[in-house]
């Protein structure tokens, strides 16, 4: 049998296939963060005959001030539950497994969007910030145990909404990556950025609040930029340390990307272009690796996943612009 039409493990679920959908932002919720139905007659289409293993979904802000944009679903307060119930229910007609991913946009929002001056572990210029924005208030450590609250509280809402698990994001220049990354942590605390143990301290507290919400048995997985690709930031060196680490504490999955404020890796647009960080990662850890970036065929999916580079893959551009995409991989593959 083909890796891709092969059941893997995750936490206690079992994914029926390896290929996933990521999340991507979608303009198509209210902008007070409740889903429509157009987001939900979105992803049923997209998840439309099972041929998709796992669908994770736009990402969700945790709490008002970690709002990224207008438009972006909430899963902030109970109001969110019942909308995202139906959301996720669309999905589960087709047989798909969901995650929410959970997001904090630290200094990378804006006053106009949440209402109040933008947070991050330090007042620094972040890179690739647009001109203009202004530098965000440092966190106190107050600040920094309501995030984590949030997040915890965030978890139970999805999991209430029927959600099957959800993806902790520390990627793409966002709050937590914002921590993991020596080039915007410049704190001197416990969260301090100089440290390796610092700078993933607030992923384990999230981690460790969540599973006290969610039980044992709920799968958790976490987005994690393997490496900024600038001088001074996140290494895959660090970011092996962080899978193990996180692996220890009772993660589930770890979904890889790259490049602060961007996903991307300089001068690579080849199939699994972050595959040498997911490879990297793989090897060091038991817990399942999610590689996204750069599949455009069933064929690119399955060469990944036989030469090891990453247990599930991630397809996002060609899905998006394709909703049958899915169906021809798995039909490709099954041919091979």
């Amino acid at each position: 049998m083909k890796l891709l039409i092969s059941e893997l493990p995750v936490g206690s679920l079992t994914l029926k296939k390896r290929l996933v959908m990521p999340p991507m932002a979608t303009p198509k919720n209210e902008n007070n963060g409740l889903a429509t139905d157009e987001v939900c007659k979105y992803y049923a289409e997209k998840s439309q005959g099972g041929f998709l293993g796992l669908v994770i979904t736009e990402h969700c802000y945790v709490s008002i001030e970690g709002k990224a944009h207008n438009g972006q679903l909430s899963l902030a307060d109970d109001s969110t539950v019942a909308g995202l119930a139906q959301l996720t229910q669309s999905i589960h007609k087709n047989g798909t497994p969901v995650f929410a991913q959970l997001n904090h946009a630290g200094g990378r929002t804006q006053k106009e969007i949440t209402g109040t001056r933008a947070v991050a572990p330090s007042a620094v210029v972040l890179p690739r910030s647009k001109e203009g924005i202004p530098i965000a208030q440092a966190m106190t450590a107050q600040d920094i145990q309501k995030v984590v609250m949030d997040f915890a509280q965030a978890a139970r809402r999805a999991k209430q909404a029927d959600y099957d698990g959800v993806e902790i994001h520390s990627a793409h220049g966002y709050l937590l990556n914002q921590f993991f990354s020596p080039l915007s942590n410049r704190r001197t605390d416990a969260y301090a950025g100089n440290t390796l143990e610092g700078r993933l301290r607030l992923h384990l507290e999230i981690l460790a609040a969540i599973r006290t919400e969610v039980g044992n048995e709920y799968p958790i997985a976490l987005r994690l930029a393997a490496c900024d690709f600038m001088e001074g930031g996140i290494t895959p060196e660090d970011a092996v340390w962080a899978a193990k680490r996180l692996e220890s504490a009772g993660l589930d999955l770890l979904d890889i990307s790259g490049g602060f404020g961007g996903y991307t890796n300089p001068g690579h647009m080849e199939p699994g272009y972050f595959s040498p960080l997911s490879q990297t990662v793989k090897q060091a850890v038991n817990i399942p690796v999610l590689l996204t970036g750069g599949v455009q065929t069933g064929t690119d999916a399955e060469c990944l996943l036989e030469d090891g580079k990453a247990d599930l893959i991630g397809v996002g551009r060609a899905l998006l612009k394709n909703s049958a995409w899915a169906k021809e991989a798995i039909t490709a593959v099954q041919t091979m």
